[in-house]
Parts: C-alpha cells; sequence; structure tokens
C-alpha cells in the first residue's frame, strides 16, 4: 500500500486534477490526502474518491505543518511528498518503489523532474549556505551556482545528493514518521531542506533516480512576489540558525 499527501491553497482545479489523476492511476492500493489551507473549502465535493481524504484546515498554516497533519494516518509501506503541480505516468511509482527497496539506507527517492517544455530542473543540490541563496538571486559566481547544483556531473545516472527539492519526495513510510515529518517551524520554503538534514542526521540517504520522470510547473513563487520572498527569507534564517551558515 502507499499513501500520498497533496498540500493546496487556491490551487487552480485543472492542474491539481492532473496530480490527483496520476497519483490515482498508479496500480496499487492507495489512498490521497488532500489537506486544505485554503479559506474557503470549494473543494470539497469535487474530488468524492474512496481512495481520497480531504482535510479542510481552515486557514493557512504553511507547507510543513500541513503534510505533517497525515502522520498519524499513514499506514502504509511508503508514502509520496506531493505538489499540486505535477504530473506522472501510472508506472512511475511502481518503478521507484522497485528501485527503493533496494537501497536500505535510502529514505527517500526522487526521479528525474521537467518542466512541461521538456527542459530539466535541476532539483539536486549542496546543503545551501548564505551564499548559495545569495547567489541564485545576485549570481555573483556562475561556477559555485553550478557546482552546488551538480551540473558538473551526469545528471542521467542515478547518484546521492545532499538535498533534493521536495516537489516529488517518495518515501519509506516507516522513515518519514521516525523523522517526524516537516519542522513545523518553516512556514513555507526550506523545509525540504532541512528534512535532508535531518536525514544526513539519522545516517541514510536520499537517491536521485533520473531513469524515469515527473513534470513540475514550478511556479518560482518567492521570485515573484514580494511577501513570498518575505517567507523565503524567515525560513533561511531559521534554517541556518538551526544548522549553521
Amino acid at each position: 500500500m502507499i499513501t500520498a499527501s497533496i498540500v493546496l491553497y487556491n490551487e487552480k482545479i485543472e492542474t491539481l486534477k492532473k496530480a490527483v489523476d496520476s497519483f490515482l492511476k498508479t496500480p496499487l492500493k492507495k489512498k490521497l490526502y488532500l489537506i486544505d489551507n485554503s479559506p474557503e473549502n470549494i473543494l470539497e465535493n469535487y474530488f468524492k474518491n474512496t481512495e481520497i481524504e480531504y482535510i479542510f484546515v481552515g486557514k493557512n498554516i504553511g507547507f510543513g505543518k500541513a503534510h505533517n497533519l497525515v502522520l498519524d494516518k499513514i499506514n502504509s509501506e511508503f508514502h509520496l511528498i506531493l505538489n499540486p503541480d505535477v504530473e506522472f505516468s501510472f508506472n512511475i511509482i511502481l518503478t521507484l518503489i522497485t528501485e527503493l527497496k533496494r537501497n536500505s539506507d535510502v529514505s527517500f527517492i526522487t526521479p528525474k523532474v521537467i518542466y512541461p517544455n521538456k527542459e530539466l530542473q535541476y532539483v539536486c543540490r549542496k546543503h545551501p549556505t548564505l551564499f548559495d541563496l545569495l547567489n541564485r538571486k545576485l549570481l555573483i559566481s556562475k561556477n559555485k551556482f553550478q557546482k552546488n547544483e551538480y551540473r558538473n556531473q551526469n545528471l542521467e545516472k542515478p547518484f546521492f545528493p545532499e538535498f533534493i527539492h521536495g516537489c516529488f519526495m517518495l518515501f519509506k513510510a516507516e522513515d518519514f514518521k521516525n523523522l517526524k515529518g516537516f519542522d513545523k517551524r518553516y512556514f513555507l520554503y526550506m523545509e525540504d531542506a532541512d528534512l535532508c538534514r535531518k536525514i544526513d542526521k539519522s545516517g541514510k540517504k536520499k537517491l536521485y533516480y533520473p531513469k524515469v520522470e515527473v513534470i513540475h510547473q514550478h511556479q518560482k513563487g518567492s521570485s515573484k512576489k514580494t511577501k513570498l520572498l518575505l517567507y523565503h527569507i524567515s525560513s533561511a534564517i531559521k534554517y541556518f540558525l538551526k544548522w549553521g551558515f
């Protein structure tokens, strides 16, 4: 059995439907949790399915904290943290589960991630430093930027990055629960980087497996909206105070 959780906030229904349908087509016993941080529960009657549980929060409690709401509900061998703007074919999860089972020291696996135009998204990164975050905004050093995203190696082969962006994280459910999910102090951004640090501390790894791929629209909200940028800055401060600069 596999479970999955998607956190929602005023999502476009046509985009969300692609993510939901992608997961429901997986030929396994499954349960999908839709955790809605939106101000109104307009989606409650849209996804009526015995394999879906809709959870209306009533306020925006943030990304990680919302995913953590289902920690006590997870009774599966695998759990997928999924963004609402991701879509994939029916056999992707089966392939990833097979690979995950082969690696006893891996907590989660992520496939290749591409944009809708087929361009590669560089979801693998080194653990962030303060300079790396500034460099992403200002491009002070192109060489350092590329090394930070592992662009100096063959990204068509599986490997174990320090940090993987959290749009599609297929976990061994026991590991996700043992980690107690995401650190609830992060409202938005950096919670996936923090979780990767916790995995390192537990003695396990993260596997990037580019032999299969998913499509991610990736809104890059903090580059476009001041409010989201402030959330990003706030999370970065919390991250570096916790893990060091």
